[in-house]
């Protein structure tokens, strides 16, 4: 069965990232979520310890330049995804992502990290409700929703600036769901997201400005781009794989380990130990995965054993917005 959103002959470039897709396809997706979440916010705990000595957004475009840089040197994507509507796709993707990035950074400069994941999630949230379509998945929504309440514990008069930074991460996600669900249907995802990183490092040049201190420090020129494998290239191709094998508002439900990972990351990395209702929230969020996850991976299911062509159908069938419905 073929992965992150190839075709066949795409994967012919190199025997590794075939053998790497095939792994990750049988990899069930919440365990490819943890894995995912856990190394984006290592990474969010690392771009903190660069905030001060770098501007927020200038770590964002570092971690999307260092993301791009390494995802085109692996994928070196052919001259037909910098041409037409490919490359406007994957530009959108790109720019889209960046700007998610950058508010995030901005908003976790002023907020805890589970406070600014909890606000920023409002964005996978709605997006999750517009495509729903049965009591099971507002059940799973509502215990979500419920459960990163309980685990931010949002103090809205700690940072009104912070707030409306997550606020605007949150739009900037539910944008990232929508566009990413297109790249990955294209065929060539992850080509086509190196692409969209560097149309998006290139169009977003301008949130490097307070970046100088970077280009004469090798330490922090290697950290920002640690900061953009950990927090893009992994958890981002991990998405892709996961993309082709589920629907859109599932894809957002599980989006709510997210919120899980950060708690578990922030108590680790910086020693925010959780209370009561955080605990709560966990349990509600894992309940409201294991919710929606009962209705099984029908585009999964229906390519596996059936070869790359069943896949691909499978991806299509779903349409554009990846409810079931067709384009």
């Amino acid at each position: 069965m073929v992965s992150l959103g190839e075709h066949p002959e795409s994967l012919q470039k190199g025997g590794m990232s075939g053998k790497i897709s095939q792994l990750l396809s049988r990899v069930p997706a919440p365990a490819l979520f943890l894995v995912g979440g856990g190394s984006q916010y290592v990474g969010a705990a690392l771009a903190v310890a660069l905030f001060g000595e770098l501007n927020p957004a200038a770590v964002a475009w570092l971690r999307m330049l260092g993301a791009a840089l390494v995802l085109v040197a692996w994928r070196r994507p052919p001259a037909a995804a910098w041409h037409g509507r490919r490359l406007l796709l994957a530009g959108a993707f790109g720019l889209v992502t960046g700007l998610m990035n950058a508010a995030f950074y901005l908003a976790i400069d002023r907020l805890p990290l589970g406070t600014a994941v909890a606000i920023e999630f409002c964005g996978p949230v709605a997006v999750a409700a517009l495509s729903s379509r049965t009591m099971r998945d507002w059940a799973a929504l509502v215990l979500a929703g419920l459960g990163v309440a309980l685990i931010a514990d949002v103090q809205w008069a700690g940072s009104a600036v912070g707030v409306l930074w997550a606020l605007g991460s949150a739009t900037a996600w539910a944008g990232y769901i929508v566009l990413a669900k297109r790249v990955a249907q294209g065929g060539n995802g992850v080509d086509d997201m190196a692409v969209g990183f560097a149309v998006g490092a290139v169009l977003l040049v301008p949130l490097a400005w307070h970046s100088g201190p970077v280009w004469g420090s090798p330490r922090l020129l290697l950290l920002g781009v640690g900061v953009g494998v950990l927090s893009s290239v992994l958890p981002y191709v991990l998405d892709q794989v996961v993309l082709r094998r589920v629907g859109r508002a599932r894809f957002a439900v599980l989006l709510a380990l997210l919120p899980v990972t950060a708690t578990l990351v922030g108590l680790v990395a910086l020693g925010q130990v959780p209370g009561w209702a955080e605990l709560a929230g966990i349990a509600s969020v894992v309940a409201a995965v294991a919710l929606r996850s009962r209705d099984g991976d029908p585009s999964a299911e229906a390519g596996e054993g059936a070869g790359p062509e069943a896949d691909a159908q499978a991806g299509e069938g779903a349409g554009p917005e990846g409810t079931g419905r067709a384009g």
